[in-house]
């Protein structure tokens, strides 16, 4: 594969393609085609400054709804809040908003948007714009899963909910064009980093009311952020072009990012190798099984960040509604023989959620390896050694590390507990809609932190959270999530978390951590400058640029549209 990838002008679908046929003889047939089609009808369009492998077909590019990591890197880089992340720390950063007052209750914000903060399309971006964007997330036609990252706003919970039908009651205010006030209901020390999380980017009303939920395919497509949308080729490669209009725009050291997809490990590594992309940073689309030599090149770049891969029940299923069998299966999990015979990459295995890290919080311990008392457990449940426990499946995504985790699980239980699971891989779109509907009983699932407070993994199982997906709610782990926000006091707000995070992992157990992430990311340092490792795995695309490689002048009238 590696010598049709050198052939010229054969585009990344057209290596991926190859990558997929199983036979040599289908290859060998169509090849001399492709060779006169690569060489004849390839498309004139100009070369992009660095492609990146981003992970499968974004289901969305819509702020509000997006929920997948590999998205929200797309997303990002079209629309911005009142705060960014800086690239370095992935700490907030003045964003739409150049500066903001906070009052010394923590409960009032005030902040003052640019004045030359404009779409892509070349009109203002005002306050109206932001209260539009934020009551849009709220709204329950628009079904965003993150809504409940604004529910710190006063009233915007209820609104959301149904339970207030004004929206001017919600507690975000346009005072004029270029100021806005915020009152929460509580002191949020985590609150402008919420500001820089994709749900709360401000988005174009016009085209939005214009286009419907065809919104983002509108061209031209105002955008916020740094760049805009050259197009999106399903199953090809999304082109994003810098947006010469963008208030920070002459920081922006690219003019062209192509964004691949793609869930094979093997195909992704080779389109690396073969230079047909430039970064690979998704951990799945790296093969486990060869980490022990890709692990030692110079391109190999390994860090920490806030990330945990786990296991959900759907406890609305028997016999998943018993905690027994829940804590069962949960203690039969070998974690250590996980990471050192599959993943290989310096995870840890994980016996809480949130993960190590954060200075302001340490997590309280769940349940580590042991089959013996699991055994006890299931027995109590009813099913002593196994005896008349139902078949069940395990749903993951598509992924080679996911398949051999799924096998290696299914190994653990049968030999240990004497149950059986029958293995159900989807496509990505698949799989999340599974999760979604709760048309699962065991499920495969990760969390990547959204800012550095523990209250980024612990809300996501509040009852109203649109992310939870267990069936589990629980009134008492709402309030303590509730009061624990509300706290002011460092030390006091982590003993009522910890409170919480016990009910989730060790007395309800509606999830069971199996690992903490360790982050992989390729690229050839000595050609590509501008990612910087922080715990929340965050790289904006704005700072990255090959090396010697002075920012782009380009100026507004060169823009394009599709």
């Amino acid at each position: 594969m590696k010598i049709l990838a050198s052939v010229p002008g054969f585009s990344p679908g057209t290596f991926r393609f190859l990558a997929r046929c199983r036979s040599l003889f289908v290859v060998l047939l169509l090849f001399p085609a492709l060779v006169f089609l690569a060489t004849g009808c390839s498309r004139s369009e100009p070369k992009a400054d660095f492609v990146i492998i981003n992970g499968a077909e974004p289901g969305t590019l819509d702020p509000a709804i997006v929920t997948v990591q590999a998205d929200s890197r797309i997303v990002r880089a079209l629309f911005e809040g009142l705060t960014r992340l800086d690239p370095k720390t992935a700490a907030a950063a003045p964003g739409l908003a150049e500066r903001w007052e906070i009052s010394p209750d923590g409960i009032h914000y005030t902040f003052y948007l640019r004045t030359n903060a404009v779409w892509s399309t070349g009109e203002p971006i005002t306050t109206a714009d932001v209260v539009y964007s934020w009551r849009r997330v709220l709204d329950p036609m628009t079904a965003s899963e993150y809504a409940g990252q604004l529910f710190f706003v006063k009233n915007a919970e209820d609104f959301s909910s149904g339970k207030i039908k004004d929206p001017s009651l919600v507690g975000v205010k346009a005072i004029d064009p270029h100021t806005l006030q915020v009152e929460l209901v509580g002191p949020t020390p985590f609150f402008l980093d919420l500001c820089a999380f994709q749900t709360l980017a401000v988005v174009p009303r016009r085209t939005i009311e214009k286009y419907g939920d065809r919104w983002i395919m509108a061209r031209p497509l105002p955008t916020s952020g740094s760049y805009t949308l050259e197009y999106w080729r399903l199953l090809d490669k999304i082109r994003v072009r810098k947006n010469p209009l963008h208030w920070d725009a002459t920081n922006v050291h690219n003019t062209l990012v192509d964004f691949l997809p793609g869930e094979s490990a093997m195909t992704a590594m080779n389109l690396y190798q073969a230079r047909q992309a430039d970064i690979l940073w998704d951990k799945n689309l790296i093969p486990a099984n060869l980490m022990d030599v890709l692990g030692q090149q110079p391109d190999c770049h390994r860090y920490n960040y806030l990330g945990t891969f786990f296991m959900r029940f759907n406890i609305l299923k028997k016999p998943f509604d018993d905690v027994r069998v829940r804590k069962a299966i949960a203690m039969a999990i070998d974690r250590k023989r996980i990471v050192e015979r599959i993943t290989r990459s310096g995870e840890q295995p994980a016996t809480h959620f949130v993960p190590s890290g954060m200075s302001i919080y340490t997590s309280p311990e769940g349940y580590g390896y042991d089959p013996e008392t699991a055994r006890k457990l299931l027995a109590e449940a009813g099913f002593p050694g196994g005896k008349n426990f139902p078949s069940f499946q395990y749903l993951f995504k598509v992924g080679e590390t996911d398949k051999q985790i799924a096998v290696e699980l299914q190994a653990m239980w049968r030999e240990q507990l004497g149950i059986q699971m029958e293995i159900r891989q989807a496509e990505s779109k698949v799989y999340y809609t599974s999760l979604q509907a709760m048309d699962y009983d065991v499920g495969r699932s990760s969390w990547i932190g959204d800012y550095n407070d523990p209250n980024t993994f612990l809300d996501m199982f509040m009852s109203n959270n649109g992310n939870n997906y267990t069936g589990w709610a629980n009134p008492k782990y709402d309030d303590l999530i509730r009061e624990g926000n509300r706290q002011t006091d460092p030390k006091k707000r982590e003993k009522i978390l910890q409170q919480a995070e016990t009910l989730l992992i060790r007395d309800d157990l509606p999830i069971t951590p199996i690992y903490f992430y360790a982050g992989v990311l390729f690229y050839r340092p000595d050609e590509i400058e501008g990612i910087h490792f922080n715990l929340l795995d965050e790289h904006p695309i704005s700072a990255i640029r090959r090396k010697g490689q002075m920012p782009p002048t380009e100026e507004p009238g060169t823009m394009r549209s599709n």
